[in-house]
């Protein structure tokens, strides 16, 4: 696999949290980074700011993935804007909280157009850079323990980051001669505003259930990304790399020890 890729990455949804983090972490490690946001821009300012304070220059664009299409332009905007593209992290994206019978179509379509569509055409447009290029790269998809665990009331997000699971390993194998690497990054319930938490460091003992009784940190998320966007990470492509706490793990364990059906109404 090729280390010789452009030290440029575009983050997806890079206003607040995971995105955030890694956005920051990888302009500590050396690269010029593109930043999206959809609707929180002092978010995405306050994200290029950090980046320009280690003697950076970012470059932001809104990014409104209910449009994949008209959103995946984008990518190719801020590749030409930072003279090159070595590193996508597909970040953005959107859930649902209602039961699949009672769902209307448009919802359903607007979850996967964010979470699945999106990333699709996103990486579809950097790979095609990085082929050009003939440098390699690195394409990281962030899903969720819901690429392999359901949950109620979240039906289109779970079909989706399983979906972008699969497709990651597509990827993987047609770009493999390309030098580039398609992986998954699957959190479990991290501390950020997606999840109604700060960014803060998360209490431990606060999630009793949890092997690691707390929940995540963005920035144990963006560690996980950062070495899957470095040439350290050269031979490993099609992976899922979950960063849970081992949540993932308690299903008949947690389910022995529920005392109630309260779970059923998610």
């Amino acid at each position: 696999m090729s280390d010789r890729y452009d030290q440029v990455a575009i983050v997806t949804g890079a206003d607040s949290g995971i995105g955030k983090a890694t956005a920051v972490l990888l302009a500590e490690q050396g690269f010029e980074v593109g930043i999206t946001y959809h609707g929180d821009r002092d978010g995405a300012e306050e994200t290029a700011e950090l980046i320009r304070g280690l003697g950076r220059a970012p470059a932001v664009r809104q990014h409104d993935l209910t449009d994949p299409v008209a959103a995946a332009a984008v990518v190719d905007e801020l590749a030409e804007e930072l003279g090159g593209l070595g590193v996508l992290v597909n970040n953005a994206g959107t859930g649902s909280a209602e039961p699949l019978v009672d769902m209307s179509y448009e919802r359903w379509r607007s979850v996967v157009a964010v979470d699945l569509d999106g990333p699709f055409l996103c990486a579809q447009r950097a790979a095609r850079r990085m082929i050009a290029s003939g440098r390699g790269g690195r394409i990281v998809n962030v899903t969720s323990v819901h690429e392999e665990h359901p949950r109620v009331g979240s039906g289109p997000y779970c079909a989706a980051k399983g979906g972008l699971r699969m497709m990651s390993r597509v990827l993987a194998l047609e770009l493999a001669e390309h030098g580039i690497t398609v992986n998954t990054v699957a959190p479990g319930e991290i501390a950020t505003p997606m999840t109604g938490q700060e960014d803060v460091p998360p209490r431990t003992g606060s999630r009793p259930g949890y092997p690691i009784p707390r929940p995540g940190d963005a920035r144990e998320v963006a560690a996980v990304v950062a070495f899957l966007a470095s040439p350290a990470a050269s031979y490993v492509t099609g992976s899922s790399v979950f960063v849970d706490g081992g949540l993932g793990l308690m299903g008949p364990q947690a389910a022995g020890a529920l005392d109630s059906g309260d779970w059923r109404s998610g």
